[in-house]
């Protein structure tokens, strides 16, 4: 009989605040700040400090890494999806904004995605990407529209100008592109300068374009209105370079952005500062001008007069200069503050609503140890208003650790320890802690134990949060810490034991001790016995019967000891590098080492023979444990993924892959029905025990399609993706590219063209059979659910995702292509199908064009579907307009009525409060008037 085991499954990942790979964005509304944390992102409420809503995808993996966020501001957009994220492996996702739930797909890029921008209208998205390449996708009907090539490196930056009908692009190519959305073609290019463009941004009113990069100074173009506008612009040019600003850092620029009002604009560069420019109105910028060309004059005059002792002449300035001068970049910009924090910045973004009164500007930043904070900007300085880094540690988790009863968290790292519920992800505690590698708690679960890389041990107080005593307990890092355990294997109150790189093995016993008559009792250790070790111990673990302690040494071999004697019983060589981590089981029967070898070996607790070396990691493995009461094990490595073992048969039952760096600590419930693991990436991961079942036949089956469809895809990017010299100057290409969805959808068109055609000839058959006397009823395809051919295969067409139809249609032999054909006209007659019909068609006819003109049968099907396609459009573009036509009729006749609600809310609101503001005045005016009257009276 088959062996079956229960599946682990991810559950939730908490502690990532922002990821320092993406950027920040505000919500439509302006009341949320989006900051990515790896493979999701949330929208946190800064007041409060907590987040309102998660966005996650359905399967947690290092591809799915959030790279842009992108928002479109107005609540009345085009349609629901107002939220769009960029991810790693390419792909752009659409977001509810409501429910958090993914609403569409869009594959098209190669590499990762890296800028991302909304349209005017917010029916249109352009993505840049890695792959050097532009798309343009419809919001509304999720699939791509063009993909523009030019550009010979990365994207870094996209605006929209001309109220969506041109775009512009940088790219570490040190080109500014302006693209012509209409034509598809690049209208201009724009060079000068000298090192990659990292950021680019237009202020509200597209009076200017601002462009960063490594140079020392930010560089400002004019953006053309018109087409009439300036005699001296050239025909086709939408940008010209105004002029410079120098900077104050030398650090290369990463964003650049400008305000809603567009009268400031943040240069936020690769490092701690953010430098604000307040961008002046033509009124101050020629005030501002007309001071500079004075003092110009002034130190003409100075340098004439000296001049003129000397003999020589100097040109005076223009009369006209001196009236109206021309204002020039630096009369515009002016540097506002510089914003200098604590830690390197990873972006920066305005908030779009209106500021507090008195503020100019709100400005939120994402910091690379984890944090979020926002900052008010006025005239005089910049106040920080809000901080979020309780959710997160400020670096990577060194070590986990779970009470008895499995309801607290503890995790360390190398400034704080935090106390987590681990069912919710919620911090509970926050306690500041020299950097702690081992954690434990203490029976009872009141206390916690932290050894640190300075040596000492740390006891904590979980109901107070505090740290209530430091012990100097080794020289040197201690690298474990280790609860003795009763006779039954439960966590007892004998002591427990520390291993030091200090060559030490130090056994401690817990001791309530009070430090004064007023004070209650607290817990203390002292130190009972030591055992001296001839090199740095790395890990130690006690057998759950407390029989025998094993000692991981430096030099690769682990040494097994009697508890009570401490009688030397056993050595485990084997290894070819240290031993960074092992357990015993529950039995006492197998000890598991995992080493930086990237092996995991298997032994005997009796005779200290290897059962079996396993290769288990692609690099060192971190830490190894068994699962309660089995012989089950799960082991973490720096390849970033979780492994579940049977050590009775040595096979890999499961591989759990959704950190993003290397896994240093794991921790496994006492029932075993969850375990949690931590990472350099920050993210605490919580893997939860289903009930489906799993076989390890399938699984190794799985795996090893999975590595024959990445060895397909990686030899396919190879084929089609990569470009061996520079692509075409503003070339238009196909925006989707295969997927295994692609692939999927393709065959599934063709096993629905092949049933439906089997069914129609079996009806045929049938029909003949009648005619020939043959009166036997006719059994209908199963797999057809009672639809006819047409409508079977149209159903099939239909369940394609907008975005992959097109690489489907692509993929389809031309004897497919015509069978297809043959479906439109009847499809045609569907009034929903008529623009689905529409696509098919102009696809396949792109596709196939030259075969379709040349058969017979095809051109008689083109003929009849040229004048039925005109007519189906033209019914339902007269009846889209009547619609539109009715609801603006409908719109007017409520607008007459005045019981009507929402009717013109701001300028009845408006009314009211000038109404108040009448009456108010009418009052004080009645009251100051009796007043007078009775001191009138009082007098007389």
């Amino acid at each position: 009989m088959v062996k079956a085991y229960l599946r682990y499954e991810p559950a939730i990942s908490f502690g990532v605040v922002a990821s320092p790979e993406s950027n920040v964005a505000y919500d439509p509304s302006g009341r949320l700040l989006l900051a990515a944390a790896l493979d999701r992102f949330a929208a946190w409420d800064l007041k409060r400090g907590l987040p309102s809503l998660s966005f996650a995808t359905a399967s947690p993996s290092p591809s799915l890494a959030v790279f842009c966020l992108a928002t479109f501001p107005s609540a009345a957009s085009a349609s629901a999806s107002s939220i769009a994220s960029g991810h790693a492996d390419g792909s752009i996702r659409l977001w509810d904004t409501e429910t958090g739930s993914c609403e569409a797909t869009l594959h098209g890029h190669r590499s990762a995605a890296s800028a991302l921008v909304f349209g005017p209208s917010g029916a249109i998205i352009a993505s840049g990407s890695k792959d050097c390449d532009i798309i343009l996708w419809d919001v509304v009907a999720q699939a791509g529209l063009y993909r523009l090539r030019g550009h010979r490196d990365q994207v870094t930056g996209l605006v929209f100008l001309d109220s969506g009908k041109k775009l512009v692009s940088c790219s570490k190519d040190k080109l500014i592109r302006v693209w012509d959305l209409d034509t598809q073609h690049c209208l201009q290019i724009v060079g000068g300068h000298r090192s990659e463009i990292w950021s680019i941004d237009v202020d509200p009113s597209e009076r200017f374009l601002v462009s960063g990069s490594a140079d020392q100074e930010l560089r400002v173009f004019t953006v053309r209105k018109s087409a009439e506008e300036g005699e001296d612009w050239s025909k086709w040019d939408m940008l010209k370079l105004f002029g410079e600003i120098p900077r104050q850092s030398k650090e290369r620029v990463a964003t650049v952005k400008f305000n809603k009002n567009g009268n400031l604009v943040a240069c936020q560069v690769a490092g701690k500062t953010v430098d604000i420019y307040r961008v002046l109105d033509e009124t101050e910028a020629a005030r501002k001008a007309k001071r500079r060309m004075h003092r110009k004059k002034e130190k003409a005059l100075a340098k004439s007069m000296a001049a003129e002792g000397n003999g020589t002449v100097i040109d005076p300035l223009s009369a006209q200069d001196l009236q109206n001068p021309t204002p020039v970049v630096t009369d515009i910009f002016k540097l506002l503050h510089v914003l200098r924090v604590n830690k390197k910045i990873c972006s920066v973004a305005f908030s779009p609503n209106n500021p507090p009164k008195g503020c100019l500007a709100t400005l939120s930043l994402s910091l690379n140890n984890n944090m979020l904070e926002t900052y008010s900007v006025d005239n005089e300085n910049v106040s920080k208003m809000y901080s979020i880094e309780m959710h997160g540690h400020r670096s990577d988790i060194r070590s986990l650790a779970l009470n008895s009863e499995d309801n607290l968290l503890m995790s360390t790292s190398h400034n704080a320890v935090k106390i987590w519920n681990p069912s919710t992800g919620d911090c509970l505690r926050t306690i500041d802690s020299d950097y702690g590698l081992c954690s434990a708690f203490v029976p009872g679960n009141r206390y916690a134990l932290v050894g640190t890389k300075s040596g000492t041990l740390e006891i904590i107080d979980i109901n107070n949060g505090s740290s209530i005593e430091v012990i100097e307990a080794h020289a040197s890092s201690i690298r474990s810490i280790v609860l003795i355990p009763n006779e039954d294997g439960t966590a007892g109150a004998r002591g427990f034991v520390t291993g030091s790189a200090d060559h030490d093995v130090k056994f401690w016993e817990y001791q309530l001790m009070q430090k004064s008559d007023n004070d209650s009792k607290q817990l203390s250790v002292t130190n009972v016995k030591t055992l001296k070790m001839n090199d740095d111990v790395l890990a130690v673990t006690i057998s759950p019967t407390g029989n025998h302690i094993a000692v991981a040494l430096l030099d690769g071999a682990v040494k097994v000891f009697t508890m009570d004697s401490l009688k030397f019983a056993l050595t485990l060589y084997g290894h070819k590098l240290p031993v960074l981590c092992m357990d015993i089981s529950s039995d006492g029967v197998l000890i598991v080492t995992g080493s930086a070898d990237k092996n995991l070996k298997i032994w005997g607790m009796d005779f200290g023979d290897c059962h079996k070396s396993i290769f288990a990691h692609t690099d060192s493995v971190m830490d190894v444990k068994f699962v309660s009461k089995t012989h089950y094990m799960f082991s973490v490595g720096k390849d970033r993924t979780v492994k579940y073992w049977d050590a009775d048969k040595f096979e890999l039952l499961l591989t759990l892959e959704g950190h993003h760096a290397e896994v240093w600590c794991l921790a496994i419930s006492s029932r075993g029905d969850f375990i949690v693991t931590g990472s350099h990436d920050r993210s605490i991961r919580r893997w939860d025990r289903t009930e489906e079942q799993l076989f390890i036949e399938e699984e190794q089956e799985k795996r090893l399609e999975e590595t024959f469809e990445a060895d397909l895809d990686s030899a396919m990017d190879h084929r089609y993706g990569q470009k061996d010299g520079a692509p075409d100057e503003g070339s238009v290409g196909v925006p989707g590219r295969k997927t295994k969805e692609t692939v999927t959808a393709a065959d599934a068109i063709i096993d629905a063209l092949d049933t439906a055609e089997e069914e129609v000839k079996r009806l045929d058959q049938h029909q003949e059979g009648q005619n020939n006397g043959n009166g036997t009823t006719f059994q209908p395809n199963v797999i057809m659910q009672g639809q006819s051919p047409s409508d079977y295969v149209l159903n099939v067409v239909s369940n394609v995702r907008p975005n992959d139809l097109e690489q489907a249609l692509l993929s389809l032999p031309f004897s497919d292509a015509l069978k297809i054909m043959s479906y439109l006209k009847e499809w045609s007659m569907v009034p929903l199908k008529v623009e689905l019909v529409c696509r098919v068609c102009l696809v396949l006819l792109q596709t196939h064009h030259s075969q379709l003109t040349t058969t017979p049968s095809a051109r008689s099907i083109l003929t009849e579907l040229k004048g039925i396609l005109y007519s189906r459009v033209k019914e339902c573009k007269d009846a889209i307009g009547f619609n539109l036509a009715a609801m603006d009729h409908i719109k007017e006749l409520l607008a007459m009525r005045s019981d009507a609600p929402f009717r013109d809310a701001r300028a009845k609101l408006m009314e009211i409060r000038q109404e108040q503001s009448r009456r108010s005045d009418r009052s004080d005016g009645a009251e100051k008037r009796k007043k007078k009257k009775r001191r009138t009276s009082g007098e007389s």
